[in-house]
């Protein structure tokens, strides 16, 4: 089945159905791996803080945590669609939560080990497995029903993982943060006592518990989904199939698509950069200890989730693009005012900025996939590997930081992100495709 989804000319589809006819299970499966995937993306942003402390890091350093995770769904994106294209999204999907388990099993050894690097691997490795899972699920539950609908189906869909963001972050909160703030006085004493090291180690391994409930609950769920029937569509290409077989090369013909991926990029800059040092910017200025700045940055992923679930209602009034537009220009204002009035206001500010980019990954990818037919796994692989904007920018949000010691100007990287978002909504979405002879010019820079 073609991935063909041209949205309707009102920019509404009240009468469309948003859930498929059949294989409701496996649709509600699949949705599940939003929340799942939530999890280890935003307790990383505790992790950040944790491994400041633990390993005894700088913030520019702390940033590294973003960089191994979102390598490792660079990496893997393209071999997962690849895995996908011959076998299908149900093994691909199962691959997926299998990495993904193996990575936080390794939280173990790295933490016994104290090991930053071993933590760093980790990370890699469940990042990897959610490459997979990302590949698979977003353009199969695009595909889980009617066209007209795919939209809204997959912002709705992406609702559940904000929730996932909530519980990451409240269990990182709750069971990795010890609420144990040394002052430079203390360290001296623990150290003088010979005991600092057994400090550092204690809070090291505050990180295990979590990471390995987790690693057996996501074993549960890609048993479940090895079990459960799912439809045609998400089974593997015979090698006698008559079906187009989509090519990485045809991409190019697509600008829609091509600024996707860059959009897609500036944007999970924007949002991994913001949750990483949401911590710090909170306590740089109102100087609330971890566990208060913590349970802040569970109430702005609150925002974000009901930004996700409102989507599904609003895109049925407003033209999905127009509407990610309006919100990325909210977003560019409330920024300006993180950046300009630092303190209580501008955390507010900064706090309210999860609600507006709710709706943009979900909707960049559905707007970058449209009419891609053949190539849509192959699109979708590109579209996660975008996602490599949170290695990127998380770095250098801590290297502006590092450079001029204040959070509120190193907030003007996520500044810039919203604006590429913006004009991808209001100019780049709308751009029609290549006709071939109009490509063909071209072909030789391609090769």
């Amino acid at each position: 089945m073609a991935f063909a989804m041209a949205p309707p000319k009102s920019g509404q589809d009240d009468n469309t159905p948003l859930f498929p006819k059949q294989g409701v299970t496996a649709f509600l499966l699949v949705t599940g791996l939003f929340f799942l995937w939530g999890i280890p993306n935003n307790l990383n942003d505790v992790l950040i803080r944790q491994f400041m402390k633990s390993f005894e890091i700088t913030r520019l350093q702390a940033g590294l945590v973003q960089s191994a995770f979102y390598t490792g769904y660079f990496v893997f994106s393209i071999p997962a669609a690849i895995v996908m294209r011959r076998y299908g999204y149900k093994v691909g999907l199962i691959a997926g939560l299998l990495l993904y388990s193996i990575g936080t099993f390794l939280f173990f050894p790295a933490a016994e080990a104290r090991s930053y690097l071993l933590f760093l691997l980790a990370l890699f490795v469940i990042a990897s497995g959610l490459g997979f899972l990302e590949t698979g699920a977003n353009p199969l539950i695009a595909q889980m029903g009617e066209p007209e609908s795919a939209v809204r189906r997959l912002n709705f869909s992406q609702a559940f993982n904000p929730i996932g963001a909530i519980t990451g972050v409240l269990i990182g909160t709750l069971f990795i943060f010890s609420g144990v703030e040394l002052k430079p006085t203390d360290v001296a004493s623990l150290k003088l006592a010979g005991t600092y090291d057994a400090y550092l180690q204690h809070e090291t391994m505050r990180v295990i518990a979590p990471y390995l409930v987790l690693g057996v609950v996501v074993l549960v769920w890609a048993f479940l989904i090895f079990r459960t029937p799912f439809p045609a569509i998400a089974a593997g290409r015979s090698s006698d199939s008559t079906e187009p077989r989509g090519r990485y090369r045809d991409l190019f013909r697509y600008p829609h698509f091509l600024l996707a991926v860059v959009a897609q990029f500036c944007y999970v800059g924007a949002q991994v950069g913001t949750w990483s040092y949401f911590i710090q910017y909170v306590q740089d200025y109102t100087h609330l200890p971890e566990k208060a700045a913590g349970y802040f940055l569970t109430g702005t992923l609150a925002g974000f989730g009901v930004g996700r679930f409102g989507s599904s209602y609003w895109m049925r009034l407003i033209r999905p693009s127009t509407l990610m537009g309006l919100f990325a220009v909210m977003n560019l204002l409330l920024v300006t005012i993180g950046i300009l009035f630092p303190g209580w206001v501008g955390l507010w500010a900064i706090f309210l900025t999860s609600f507006f980019m709710s709706i943009m990954f979900p909707t960049i990818f559905a707007l970058g996939l449209r009419d891609l037919g053949s190539n849509t796994k192959a699109g979708a692989s590109l579209l996660v590997m975008a996602i490599i904007g949170g290695a990127v920018f998380t770095p250098l949000i801590g290297l502006v930081f590092q450079a001029t010691k204040s959070m509120a100007v190193a907030m003007t990287v996520p500044l810039v992100c919203y604006l590429c978002v913006a004009l991808y909504a209001f100019w780049g979405s709308r751009l029609p495709p290549f006709a071939a002879n109009e490509l063909a010019p071209h072909r030789e820079v391609i090769r």
